[in-house]
């Protein structure tokens, strides 16, 4: 995986812009790989998506999804959707936050469609003065 930090680092500049992590972040996030940082990358070959959680130990109920992107020649293609699937099926559980920009509206029917309810928002929050909806998903049996 970290053969793919150059091209998940590129792809994130693609996909946040102004918001993307530097290449000096995601080398920091990929030494932190452990049972509570868990990075899921698509490869069709080339990187296409990739998802960031951080998983604390098993007493503590909230996990967060950090970051989730894919390529925008591969959205609606059902990568993101096997990213969330892979992502929350590792949160059996517990409950899950993330937090997206308010315009960013694919991303928030993403998630809605996989059962996360906007429960807060941070006004302001994102350069440019956009808002970030606080969204959260829990397990239903």
């Amino acid at each position: 995986m970290v053969d793919d930090l150059a091209a998940i680092a590129e792809l994130d500049e693609m996909c946040f812009g102004r918001e993307a992590w530097s290449a000096a972040a995601w080398e920091h996030e990929f030494e932190r790989v452990t049972e509570d940082r868990v990075v899921l990358v698509a490869d069709e070959g080339a990187v296409v998506g990739y998802a960031v959680l951080l998983v604390p130990p098993v007493e503590e109920d909230v996990v967060e999804l950090l970051r989730i992107a894919v390529a925008p020649a591969e959205r609606r293609t059902g990568i993101g959707g096997q990213l969330m699937t892979a992502a929350l099926a590792r949160c059996a559980g517990r409950t899950v936050l993330l937090e997206v920009a308010a315009g960013n509206e694919s991303a928030i029917g993403l998630y809605g469609g996989f059962g996360f309810d906007e429960i807060s928002r941070r006004r302001g929050y994102y350069a440019g003065g956009e808002d970030a909806v606080i969204m959260r998903w829990r397990e239903t049996a």
